[in-house]
């Protein structure tokens, strides 16, 4: 008996992947998966958290009453000032760490940490989508030859582990514990068919034009994690 915005919204928060997780198993099992099939999944799981929060932002929207002519807008402006805001901050970095001395490396994650949060913080004033920006920010700076990379990923990685334990231990302080038997088998209906239906139909549809096996489709769809971004969300 939910209504639309209600059901919009519960998609929404749980529409995106873990990319932590994800990556995770893909690199530390270090799975040779075939057909280019780990990068899918890395894709996938590392994009679909800014549109997450968008489609979260929208569906908030719609539950507090705007009416369907605020929602392009919102949405134009979520994707041009996300994607702008974060190839502008990424360029000033890339310049700031190869033609200045301003840098050195033992300030050097110290800096990325501020270029992700500086980032967001303008996207988000702006109304721009903050989470794309930092994932355009990391894919171009990932991408750049910038020193102590394999340190600085060791490093990202603890803190990644960190903020999921600090995220699913302030989960555990909301959840209620005699609230818990009204709530699970909705809440288990939602992860039975999400996990067992939903992806997979739409994977194996958005595959299917692109001839994908039957056994890359099977992997795609059960790596579907959920985990820290909907839990935020």
């Amino acid at each position: 008996h939910l209504n639309f915005a209600e059901s919009f919204l519960i998609g929404a928060t749980i529409s995106s992947t873990d990319a932590a997780s994800v990556f995770s198993i893909l690199r530390f099992n270090k799975l040779n998966l075939k057909y280019s099939t780990a990068p899918i999944l890395e894709l996938e799981s590392g994009s679909n958290d800014p549109f997450s929060y968008m489609l979260t932002l929208i569906g908030i929207a719609i539950y507090v009453g705007h009416g369907f002519d605020v929602l392009p807008i919102l949405f134009i402006k979520q994707i041009a000032f996300g994607i702008g805001i974060g190839v502008f901050c990424a360029l000033i970095a890339v310049l700031l760490l190869k033609k200045t001395n301003l840098i050195n490396s033992a300030g050097l994650s110290i800096f990325l940490i501020a270029s992700a949060l500086f980032t967001f913080a303008i996207a988000d004033i702006i109304k721009g989508n903050g989470l794309l920006s930092v994932y355009i920010l990391g894919i171009i700076l990932g991408n750049a030859k910038i020193q102590d990379t394999k340190i600085l990923v060791n490093f990202f990685d603890n803190i990644t582990f960190m903020a999921q334990v600090l995220i699913f231990f302030m989960l555990g302080l909301t959840a209620l514990p005699h609230n818990i038997p009204n709530v699970l088998y909705i809440g288990g209906a939602i992860f039975l068919f999400l996990t067992f239906v939903a992806r997979p139909v739409a994977v194996f549809a958005l595959m299917a034009p692109f001839k994908a096996k039957f056994n890359q489709c099977v992997i795609i769809s059960v790596a579907g994690l959920r985990g820290a971004a909907s839990i935020v969300f």
